[in-house]
């Protein structure tokens, strides 16, 4: 991998990171809704893998995809999803 695209994917990575931390600290409770949008990913994960067997479509387990679904929740699987039905991942 290039080391410019290494650097874009953390850069991109830690803005992530920080939006997630300045969003819960700013609604109020933040360790609860850091919580509950990581419990939520990692169960809208599961729930696609598991859906996966009926209906073909699955997500691979990898650190991009679990930090994804963890740090973003449902919207990080939707996009996800997304992704691999425009790239044919």
């Amino acid at each position: 991998m290039a080391w410019w695209l290494t650097a874009l994917l953390i850069v991109v990575g830690a803005a992530c990171g920080l939006w997630v931390l300045i969003t819960a600290f700013r609604n109020g409770r933040p360790v609860r809704r850091l919580l509950g949008g990581t419990l939520q990913g990692a169960c809208a994960l599961a729930a696609v893998n598991v859906a996966g067997a009926f209906t073909g479509v699955s997500l691979g387990l990898n650190w991009l995809s679990g930090g994804a679904c963890m740090a973003l929740g449902v919207p990080g699987v939707i996009t996800l999803l997304l992704l691999k039905a425009i790239f044919q991942i």
